[in-house]
């Protein structure tokens, strides 16, 4: 086991049930291969960390699907909102025996290996690293002991939600990361070239 671990929440990539702010835009079929597509991405990204690494499913665990079990522990996310469900796979790292547990999500291009080892490596020197999305969210947090109170009391998908975060911590040792940008809506995608072939 190793001392690590990335923790990757996703959705189950089903017709109508993902990506739905750009699906307003783009339609439920391209909203669903843009998703797909993302997925892929991040799997590529993840399987290049040298940390362990479990995936969290939004409704029900898959076999043979993209994430290969030999390298990806499967899970199932718990709880009634985001905030319990990313406390809950925390919990679970910590109790583990994890030293340094991280989570993203699936549906960052810009990503890269690179951005996550930095990450768990600061660490050493700070109690929280936090990845600034730029729609007021973050795309990445880690931490090396449990701190409950971030997960409670945000209104999850909303501006707010890295600034209180933030409000939370103020008397831990915070890193913030460069800013990146998460896909959500169509804005988010429309002149990013990685995507110019579903818009056509």
């Amino acid at each position: 086991m190793h001392e690590n671990l990335l923790l990757i929440f996703t959705r189950n990539p089903e017709l109508g049930k993902v990506k739905t702010r750009l699906a307003k835009t783009v339609g439920n079929e391209t909203a669903l291969s843009i998703y797909t597509f993302l997925l892929h991405k991040t799997k590529d990204i993840a399987a290049k960390v040298t940390s362990d690494k479990a995936i969290y499913y939004s409704v029900r665990i898959r076999e043979n699907d993209l994430w290969d079990p030999a390298i990806f522990q499967k899970n199932l996310q718990i709880g009634s909102d985001l905030g319990s469900r990313m406390l809950h796979a925390f919990k679970n790292g910590f109790t583990a025996g994890y030293k340094k547990v991280l989570i993203i999500g699936s549906d960052l291009y810009d990503l890269t290996p690179e951005i996550i080892e930095k990450a768990f490596s600061e660490l050493a020197d700070n109690d929280l690293v936090v990845g600034p999305a730029e729609d007021g969210g973050y795309y990445l947090l880690g931490m090396k002991s449990l701190h409950p109170k971030i997960f409670k009391n945000k209104d999850w998908g909303t501006a707010t939600v890295r600034e209180k975060t933030l409000e939370d911590l103020k008397d831990k040792k915070v890193l913030l990361l460069q800013e990146l940008n998460d896909v959500d809506i169509f804005e988010d995608i429309e002149h990013h070239p990685a995507f110019q072939h579903f818009l056509k």
